[in-house]
């Protein structure tokens, strides 16, 4: 079985269509979202709709920060760029989908599979999986070989072998890699709706559960309609830049 690995789409329309279409042209047979579907971008109401779609699928869904200050705003220390685009969040979403994210777990287990959204060793606190460190503590935490998380933008993907010894490497798009049994896995595919890493194509990856094999993938789309999109809803410039850019 093949699993589609989406975190962060924060309200990226554009994005989520297009990693959407190439998930399915990969033959995925289960989704997976890691989190963040709101804020940020254009979109918000769409975006939650295509969650709530594919959980009703069967989807595996765990919940973001971003998601969750919806709710609990004064929980949450973010910079005055991302409380304005909260605020306007907040208008478009409708109740249903307030109650969808309030209901969402910070973690889930399928099969030798742990998936969270910030990190594994304290899901609730939100805290990033900044390197190596970060990364094995949240493996140690553990106990499936297989390890997803978001919240980091960037893709990357970290092992830990059975004594101790910790390792990572930053994929190159379209490659599959081999996930030795002999080793345990991290895996941050990126973010669907606003990649940090210089490159603004969408991320995301594909896990063959049957082979461990495990793919990255970058999918173009078109980032300037998302950011004008960003732009015209009267959201902090910035944020369309990072479209843009990819920052």
């Amino acid at each position: 079985m093949k699993f589609a690995i989406l975190s962060d789409l924060h309200a990226n329309r554009q994005a989520v269509e297009a990693v959407w279409a190439h998930a399915q042209a990969q033959g995925c047979e289960h989704t997976v979202l890691l989190g963040d579907f709101v804020d940020y971008g254009a979109d918000p109401a769409w975006v939650m709709d295509f969650v709530m779609a594919r959980h009703a699928e069967g989807a595996s869904v765990v919940k973001g920060n971003h998601d969750d200050a919806i709710r609990h705003e004064g929980s949450h220390h973010m910079g005055g760029h991302v409380q304005a685009s909260l605020a306007w969040t907040r208008t478009q979403l409708t109740p249903a989908h307030v109650a969808f994210v309030e209901a969402l777990p910070l973690t889930i287990v399928k099969d030798d599979c742990l998936f969270a959204h910030a990190n594994v060793h304290d899901p609730a606190h939100w805290g990033y999986l900044h390197g190596r460190l970060e990364a094995t503590r949240s493996l140690f935490a553990s106990h499936q070989p297989f390890v997803f998380c978001g919240h980091m933008h960037e893709p990357c993907l970290y092992h830990l072998s059975s004594t101790g010894k910790s390792g990572e490497f930053h994929p190159v798009d379209g490659t599959p890699i081999q996930l030795s049994p002999m080793r345990r896995w991290l895996t941050i595919p990126g973010s669907v709706g606003q990649p940090r890493d210089g490159n603004p194509a969408a991320c995301y990856a594909v896990f063959d559960v049957s082979k461990a094999e495990l793919t990255f993938h970058r999918v173009p789309y078109d980032h300037e309609a998302a950011a004008r999109r960003v732009l015209e809803a009267g959201l902090p410039a910035s944020l369309a830049q990072r479209l843009i850019d990819g920052s």
